[in-house]
């Protein structure tokens, strides 16, 4: 492959790291902003249910917006959108302004990571996508998996304004090299927009992401509004959408034609079931550790550190054993290690030793990381090159609903398991570790459904019709 090629994937794969780290960069910081900002825990959330719902509105319109402009326009776009957004954070003078950072950097982040996957499809032969999709791994599930380490890294010493101050001159970095460097990689096409397709998915998605964000919090009994509510407008908009998008032909805002290929459904049916488990874990281990065995931020991120590393280690070799093997050999097998190290998490309690948490985390990491490239790869390799653009907006997409569903899901059982144990004269600890384990054994329930969804996988995608040699940039 062309050195220029390199350079410009690895340029996206670092600007996308560090856009996506973002996305939990605010779990552990969210009692230090109530503390100095003055506002309770149902206000500090909106920081990170406003990423989340920003993010669900603009990712259904990448595939638009890669097919329609430039790569260098969207680089150029998100970065400078999630830069301007990191610098309104670190000067916000409270909560407001706070928020609309967040959103800001939400609008470049959605950008970035199906810019990356398009490109890397475009221009990575057949042969050693798998190598090249095990790095995008590290940036989709190494990157949230840290995010929360990293969090708790700088609030150990620090104010939670480092938090944007350490990443603004590193994204500023990354659009200034990227002005100069990227090129483009694909002919932008002038396709009309279609405004109503933009209302509906708009309304659609983040009113189920929503919908999901406040199932947890309606748990503990303190909601604006009834989950089932956002849930099932967005759910009603979600049908509208796609229909619309089947009665646009030829130029929907995404092609959910994506579904005809059998290989890409079942893949993203997979990623969505692994990605639930992944922010489950992410968001339990986190309240296991601080409130059943009074760990600190640092000691919480300290335990998460290393199954992120595992993750980011194993991922290019998961790559190179795709290339050769392809997905059916290493995805059956992984979802029984996965649900395995569920199970032995959900043996955890306040007498298990911290490296045994370590090493059951890490466990999990490397499973992860056996799933998400062969699926990533097996899925995208499906699909025409015309398709390349709304398979990756897909695929996003579902990453954060499934974040979403995942968290909520996860949280509602910790919380009743809570209420339940204190109910039979647990303290309030022992009820975080008896919730935490309920939590986790649903969690591995989910892998029965991994296991059988991984049985319909080919080795190796069938050719799709429409491949093309990779472009020339220019």
């Amino acid at each position: 492959m062309p050195a220029a090629h390199l350079r410009l994937i690895s340029l996206l794969v670092g600007a996308t790291f560090v856009v996506i780290l973002n996305e939990t960069i605010m779990g552990v910081a969210l009692p230090h902003l109530m503390d100095d900002l003055d506002i309770p825990a149902t206000t500090a959330q909106w920081l990170t249910t406003a990423f989340l719902l920003t993010m669900a509105t603009v990712i259904p319109v990448t595939g638009y917006l890669l097919q329609r402009f430039h790569t260098r326009q969207i680089y150029i776009a998100a970065m400078a959108a999630f830069s301007t957004g990191t610098l309104i954070a670190a000067l916000a003078p409270g909560f407001e302004v706070l928020l609309v950072g967040r959103i800001v950097q939400a609008t470049g982040t959605a950008l970035m990571m199906p810019l990356l996957m398009t490109t890397v499809m475009t221009l990575v032969p057949e042969e050693r996508r798998g190598q090249m999709m095990g790095t995008i791994t590290i940036v989709i599930a190494v990157a949230p998996a840290i995010g929360p380490t990293i969090s708790g890294l700088v609030l150990s010493g620090l104010s939670w304004r480092w938090m944007f101050w350490i990443v603004l001159p590193i994204a500023l970095l990354a659009l200034g090299v990227g002005a100069r460097l990227v090129r483009n990689v694909t002919e932008p096409h002038k396709l009309p927009i279609d405004v109503v397709s933009v209302v509906l998915a708009a309304i659609a998605f983040s009113g189920v992401v929503y919908g999901l964000s406040l199932i947890g919090e309606d748990a503990r009994g303190d909601t604006p509004v009834a989950p089932v509510v956002p849930i099932v407008v967005g759910a009603v908009f979600l049908v509208l959408f796609g229909w619309r998008q089947v009665r646009l032909g030829d130029h929907p805002l995404m092609d959910i034609r994506v579904f005809r290929h059998r290989t890409f459904a079942f893949a993203i049916g997979l990623i969505g079931v692994s990605m639930m488990s992944l922010f489950g874990v992410i968001i339990l281990l986190p309240l296991f550790m601080q409130n059943a065995r009074d760990a600190s931020t640092l000691t919480t991120g300290l335990v998460l550190l290393p199954g992120g590393l595992m993750m980011g280690l194993f991922s290019p070799f998961v790559g190179r054993w795709y290339d050769q093997y392809g997905a059916r050999p290493l995805v059956v097998p992984s979802t029984i290690v996965l649900g395995g190290s569920l199970l032995w998490m959900s043996t955890i309690d306040q007498s298990t030793s911290t490296a045994e948490i370590v090493v059951c985390y890490a466990v999990l990491g490397v499973s992860l990381a056996l799933m998400f490239t062969p699926l990533m790869s097996a899925g995208l390799g499906a699909l025409p090159m015309n398709l390349y653009a709304h398979g990756s907006a897909v695929f996003t997409t579902l990453q954060q609903v499934a974040g979403a569903a995942g968290t909520a899901l996860f949280i509602t059982i910790l919380t009743r398991g809570e209420v339940s144990a204190a109910d039979d004269g647990l303290d309030p600890a022992g009820a975080t570790a008896a919730g935490f384990q309920d939590a986790i054994i649903v969690s591995a329930g989910l892998c029965v459904l991994a296991f059988a969804l991984s049985l319909f996988l080919r080795s190796k995608p069938a050719p799709a019709p429409g491949m093309e040699p990779a472009p020339a940039m220019h």
